[in-house]
């Protein structure tokens, strides 16, 4: 650690005198020319690049050895400059692609990819990626994605949780929009809250990130962008039904009112029709889910302000159990077991920032977020009412030393605010946390080949003190088509044992939480090597990986006790190894292939002994072939997914007949699916799950739901087999206003 701060000292006294390159990137509108954020810039022949910031200001070093740089940037035209001298000022238009009639001019963009550019490992989902399956929420965003799985918490109320590195998906920082959300009381069924055509991309940031969004990713970071309106379609819908029974309705619309503001409404309606028992269990297989969704959104640019705002509203309803359950009646335990949670969430946002326009390279901005959600249920004769209050800020700085960008850095001060109350049954419980903090986070470039983040965050815990958090991520280009990441950091995690596991309660488990619980507390490495191999006229890219968190202290669920769920602090060991290769090439014009294999060793210290983490797979292969015809009519698509073996926890005290196997065995998930493209419209047909598999009787003594071996939540498999489905897409475009 102490040569690591040696390096670190070192980087922030001395700076490079190289000659500097800044300018704006804009796009083209029909009134006159935005700010483009994110595009991407490097030297041609280099790894030497940037993107730009949302004020499109960018500034990069120039080499050597090239004087012309590409700007590249999804959905646009790419485009070169030459660069004749030294500490150039540049301005940079892109335009969107060219429409020949239907035929877009251009290669296929790839769906999924990791950033040349990021010093952290951070892998892009774009929304041509999410369009590749039934992608109805962010719980299905991940289908052809081998670094994160997502699946079902239980075998009845539809919870969902992901995994990242090997571990829950608490130890993952969820944000939207760089803002960091969805924790807590709504943390089970967050995942259904995002549907799938209101995004933009998905970025997956594994191991530690940066220290600017707080001290909560353990394992990375997974953020949301939503459709912005001067990207956008005019008007888009989309309508999807599947065999289930359920049906979803989705519509968004972007206006642009002036040349500074513009403004988006989405609208989200979901509702499943059909009551479904295929294994005869007398439970339904999944609930019967209600959801509106609600969000708008508000832009304003002009050369040097940004200011983005919006508010969201969820009204989501969940009803599940036996067959004949009347809901909302008087709970009794002569009548079938029901399981009804409602939940009624608020969220609103505001963002702004602003670029000094003598110095490109300088901005502040400040982004708040405020939450309400309130939820009422119960589960069979339990009920539980949670509501939370949170509250989230975040002021920072951005500047280089000396105005060299090639040493730059980030200081800024945060607060987050969160007010839980929780009544179970006749108790209550309440958990307040307020933290504020401050953080400084160097980024810079050395010798041209080695890029660093260094970054250290002091945060104040009301309850727990002082926090100290040191991250550092690194970046080595040792060619140009081979690059070396490494990273280390710390995460810290407050648990809510009820709220992030209130689908515990259908169980007849007690839940025995001890009354010492401190934070959870963990160190991640990881080391990545990423290699672009040129065949042909296409690159194929090959990308292997390990990553470690090893845990200072954890909260342990511990199930081996069966009548009992146990949670305590780690006495002992526990961590996570993460074994991951993955290759990406398109094989012909229009034909993408992607296969993984990832291994995962997850262990614990549970009851004294150092176990495999239950209900986890050793291991995951996953292809992914994606053919769109050549005038993009067609599509096909089909992924297949190789689950491994994983422990399940005792059952050894239940009767005989309830006992469960000490090994779940590996099992194999096809899905796919096929797309017809027509000039405003597109219809797709699918196919999940085609081999029909399903964890065998999932919930343990379904037919004495109020007794004392009654268990839904040792889940490993899929709870629902083959499903088919089908949807419709319609857009218009921007450009339609000219026509």
């Amino acid at each position: 650690m102490k040569k690591i701060l040696s390096v670190i000292s070192f980087i922030l006294v001395v700076w490079s005198l190289n000659s500097q390159v800044t300018g704006y990137v804009y796009e083209e509108t029909e009134e006159s020319k935005k700010p483009l954020f994110g595009v991407n810039i490097w030297w041609l022949g280099t790894n030497l690049g940037t993107t730009s910031s949302e004020g499109g200001v960018f500034s990069i070093e120039k080499p050597p050895n090239s004087d012309t740089l590409i700007f590249s940037f999804v959905g646009y035209i790419a485009d070169t400059f030459y660069v004749k001298g030294d500490n150039q000022k540049i301005e940079i238009i892109l335009k969107n692609k060219l429409f020949l009639d239907e035929v877009t001019v251009g290669e296929r963009s790839v769906g999924t990819h990791y950033s040349r550019m990021e010093i952290g490992s951070v892998q892009t989902i774009t929304g041509d990626e999410l369009c590749k399956a039934a992608c109805c929420n962010l719980s299905e965003s991940f289908e052809t994605n081998a670094s994160v799985d997502a699946s079902y918490s239980d075998a009845v109320t539809g919870a969902k949780q992901i995994k990242l590195l090997g571990l829950a998906g608490k130890y993952v920082q969820m944000m939207t929009e760089n803002i960091p959300n969805l924790y807590g009381l709504s943390q089970p069924y967050a995942l259904g809250y995002i549907p799938g055509p209101w995004m933009e991309s998905i970025q997956v940031s594994k191991g530690t990130s940066t220290v600017i969004n707080g001290y909560d990713a353990v394992t990375g970071q997974i953020n949301v962008e939503y459709k912005k309106p001067l990207k956008s379609d005019r008007l888009f819908f989309n309508q999807f039904f599947s065999s289930a029974g359920k049906s979803e309705t989705n519509i968004d619309g972007a206006i642009k009112l002036n040349p500074n503001w513009s403004t988006m409404v989405f609208a989200h309606a979901q509702t499943d029709l059909l009551q479904i028992d295929h294994n005869k269990d007398n439970f339904l297989d999944f609930p019967m889910l209600n959801q509106y969704n609600f969000f708008n959104r508000w832009d304003y640019f002009n050369k040097n302000w940004t200011v983005r705002f919006g508010v969201k509203y969820i009204d989501e309803t969940r009803k599940s159990g036996q067959l004949g359950h009347i809901y909302n009646s008087p709970l009794d335990a002569e009548t079938p077991y029901g399981i009804y949670i409602g939940s009624k969430r608020v969220e609103a946002f505001y963002k702004t920032g602003y670029v000094f326009p003598e110095k490109p390279f300088q901005s502040v901005a400040i982004v708040s977020n405020l939450t309400y959600h309130n939820q009422d249920s119960y589960y069979g004769l339990t009920t539980f009412d949670a509501q939370q209050y949170s509250a989230y800020v975040n002021l920072f700085w951005q500047s280089a030393f000396r105005g060299n960008e090639d040493h730059k850095y980030n200081a800024g001060a945060s607060v987050k605010y969160e007010n839980l109350l929780q009544y179970l049954n006749d108790s209550s419980l309440s958990s307040l946390e307020i933290v504020p903090g401050a953080y400084f986070q160097y980024t810079g470039t050395l010798f041209e080949k080695l890029h660093l983040i260094a970054g250290i965050r002091a945060d104040y815990h009301n309850e727990f003190g002082l926090l100290i958090t040191p991250r550092l991520n690194a970046k080595f280009n040792l060619t140009g088509n081979l690059s070396w990441r490494v990273s280390a950091g710390k995460g810290y995690r407050k648990p809510n044992i009820l709220a992030e596991n209130s689908f515990l309660l259908a169980s007849s488990r007690e839940i025995l939480i001890a009354n010492d619980l401190k934070l959870e507390e963990a160190w991640n490495f990881g080391s990545n090597l990423t290699y672009y191999i040129s065949i042909g006229k296409r690159d194929m890219a090959i990308n292997a990986e390990y990553y470690r968190t090893e845990f200072q202290n954890q909260i342990i669920a511990d199930f081996e006790t069966f009548g009992q769920v146990k949670f305590y602090n780690l006495d002992g060991r526990s961590f996570s190894n993460t074994y991951q290769l993955e290759v990406t090439y398109q094989i012909i014009k229009g034909l993408d292939v992607t296969a993984a294999y990832r291994f995962s060793d997850v262990r614990q210290t549970i009851g004294g002994v150092l176990i495999e983490s239950p209900l986890t797979s050793r291991y995951k292969g996953l292809a992914n072939l994606s053919y769109k015809t050549p005038l993009e009519k067609w599509q096909f698509d089909f992924t297949v997914q190789f689950n491994g073996k994983g422990r399940i926890p005792s059952t050894e005290l239940l009767p005989e007949e309830l006992q469960l196997a000490k090994e779940f065995p590996a099992y194999t998930i096809l899905n796919s699916q096929v797309t017809k493209y027509f000039k405003k419209w597109e219809m797709y047909l699918g196919c999940e799950n085609m081999l029909n598999f399903t964890q065998h009787h999932p919930i343990i003594a379904a037919n004495d739901p109020f007794g004392n071996n009654f268990d839904s939540a040792l889940i490993w498999g899929p709870v629902h087999g083959r499903k088919l489905y089908l949807g419709l897409r319609f857009s218009i475009k921007q450009r339609d206003s000219k026509q």
